[in-house]
């Protein structure tokens, strides 16, 4: 194996396009939890939280290859992925997830601090102990595997104050709440897929569709409401409000026509919004905190 593919084929283990929202969210959470200048500001602290958080969730990534090798064979998708295809043996991959998993651990335990550290192991050992072997069972996988997916809010507020204000768990609801619209759009475009593997992360038949709309939408009608909290308790001004009221309206209306049409093309619509939402929506909240 030339050494360029070999190490792109070990960077993708980690998930890198899981990682750059991961470590957005810990980053703004962060800035949230320490709000002050830039006199003064622990940037060393943030660029160890966000580097001991990514390692962990790199880990998990890698991890989670290893065990769902057989079945991201079958799935066009993830075919290609490297422990599924062949090209990174399981042991190997395995030994790096941990690897990665236990540097990062105890990177965040040593630079930051222990609550952070047991986050992201809690964070870690949920998805892939619970999360994972559920999406072969029940379709109400997609909530067990929103716990853990919002952590990283609470991971970045807690390395930054030592502890978990309501403002922390305002922050995860809205990750937690923003993985169900995001996920039903994948899940929708790739359900044949996803049937051919075995993961029932939709009902089988004619509920296939009502469920999809049901948590696509219903989430999203406590998203928006919750997203202007941060304004009710004066902690943003009148930008935030009015991105976060225009955000949630093009969230909503993307939502609404995939529950209209039931299309690939209204799918990949709002997976494209959802991809928009949470960035924006979190940078605009940390420029325009009060």
């Amino acid at each position: 194996m030339a050494t360029s593919t070999w190490s792109a084929d070990y960077w993708s283990l980690t998930k890198p396009e899981v990682n750059l929202l991961i470590g957005l969210t810990t980053a703004a959470a962060f800035c949230l939890g320490r709000p002050q200048g830039l006199v003064g500001f622990p940037f060393i602290r943030l660029a160890n939280t966000v580097a001991g958080t990514l390692l962990v969730a790199s880990g998990t990534g890698t991890l989670n290859q290893v065990l769902e090798r057989r079945f991201d064979a079958l799935m066009r998708r993830t075919a290609k992925r490297p422990v599924a295809a062949g090209r990174i043996a399981p042991s190997r991959a395995l030994a790096f997830g941990l690897l990665l998993s236990t540097i990062g651990a105890i990177y965040l335990a040593a630079a930051v601090n222990a609550l952070s550290s047991l986050l992201a192991l809690v964070t870690m050992a949920s998805y892939l102990l619970v999360y994972t072997p559920l999406k072969r069972k029940t379709p109400l996988c997609t909530v067990v595997g929103a716990l853990p997916g919002a952590a990283p809010p609470l991971i970045g507020w807690a390395a930054a104050s030592g502890s978990l204000s309501l403002e922390a768990w305002i922050l995860y609801a809205l990750v937690f709440l923003w993985q169900f619209p995001h996920f039903m759009a994948i899940a929708w475009m790739y359900r044949e897929d996803y049937q051919r593997a075995g993961y029932m992360v939709l009902p089988r038949g004619e509920f296939s569709a009502s469920f999809m709309v049901c948590q696509a939408m219903t989430p999203l009608f406590v998203l928006v409401p919750l997203s202007v909290m941060p304004v009710l308790v004066g902690r943003a001004g009148l930008a935030y409000l009015a991105t976060a009221l225009v955000l949630g309206a093009m969230f909503i209306y993307r939502a609404d026509q995939l529950a209209a049409y039931r299309s690939n093309t209204m799918a990949r619509r709002l997976l494209l919004a959802s991809i928009v939402y949470l960035p924006v929506l979190f940078t605009v909240m940390l420029v325009d905190r009060v």
